[in-house]
């Protein structure tokens, strides 16, 4: 199948079938699993995935079981029309909007795929049961679309981390390709939840990618002082109006996601979670000691 000129309304397929039909032909394929509410951050996603395959299909789900019973699932935006015309203008051949009925016709799946012990760290603390929500969805789109890649965020750090391990330990013959976090001019990472903020909690955001770059400056000090750079501006933060309530601040070794020692050399990632009013936002970057 040949890349669409720039605009042409994509395929809006909801089911499987409808999928299938629509992926006749297909050549190499591009899967961009997201959950809508697309922005500038989902948009790089589908550029790369448009230089390396024929066919980009783009997933809009917004995945009941990774959500615990007190979030956002309720509330998180959904405006299907928008995101179709966004995946027109970046050149993405077939939209997946299946409903929830659609995926999970018995309502939760009994069979799921557990996430481990790297699945119940950081996220997974803050969000019991969370990786196993996206795993198991992910798994299903893989089994869906039948993709050659597929395109994550690197924002989400330790998701697209379990998504890898997903792939390699169940044999899935998916190349996983991880996407450089997209900012705002202001510094803030690009999310859909960013519509929630006000203009006083988006300031108060700021806070987060200030507090990793701190710590970035302060590698040369090792990983103990990394940690207290960051940590220093998160306590003031705190104090804030609004105040940003820190979730928590890890550096943690980047494929398992446990915490690095202060004698650790080599690659980490700083990982943060925090909200600022009801607003939750996550956040990292690499450092190298």
């Amino acid at each position: 199948m040949s890349a669409p000129t720039a605009h042409a309304a994509p395929v809006v397929a909801r089911t499987p079938d409808e999928l299938r039909r629509a992926l006749a032909d297909a050549g190499r394929v591009a899967l961009v699993p997201t959950m809508g509410a697309l922005h500038e951050g989902h948009r790089s996603l589908m550029r790369i995935a448009r230089e390396a395959a024929d066919t980009v299909v783009v997933s809009v789900f917004v995945n009941p079981l990774q959500f615990g019973p007190n979030e956002d699932f309720d509330r998180y935006p959904r405006d299907l029309p928008a995101d179709t015309a966004a995946c027109a203008a970046e050149g993405v051949d077939v939209v997946f909007a299946p409903e929830a009925e659609t995926m999970y016709p018995t309502g939760r799946p009994v069979v799921t795929i557990d996430a481990g012990l790297m699945g119940e760290r950081l996220e997974g603390s803050s969000r019991p049961g969370h990786f196993t929500g996206v795993l198991t969805v992910v798994g299903k789109l893989f089994h869906l679309v039948r993709p050659d890649l597929a395109v994550f965020g690197e924002k989400d750090a330790q998701q697209i981390a379990l998504i890898r391990r997903m792939v390699a330990d169940l044999d899935l013959p998916v190349e996983i390709v991880g996407a450089p976090i997209l900012r705002d001019a202001d510094g803030l990472a690009s999310s859909s939840r960013n519509v929630y903020l006000s203009a006083g909690e988006r300031a108060a955001a700021l806070s987060l990618s200030r507090s990793l770059a701190a710590a970035r400056d302060a590698a040369a000090g090792g990983p103990a002082a990394a940690r207290t750079a960051a940590t220093a501006v998160l306590e003031e933060a705190a104090g804030g109006t609004p105040p940003v309530d820190l979730d928590y601040l890890a550096l943690i070794d980047p494929a398992t996601f446990a915490e690095i020692a202060d004698d650790h050399r080599g690659g980490a990632i700083l990982a943060l979670a925090a909200r600022v009013g009801t607003t939750r936002l996550i956040d990292n970057t690499s450092i190298v000691f």
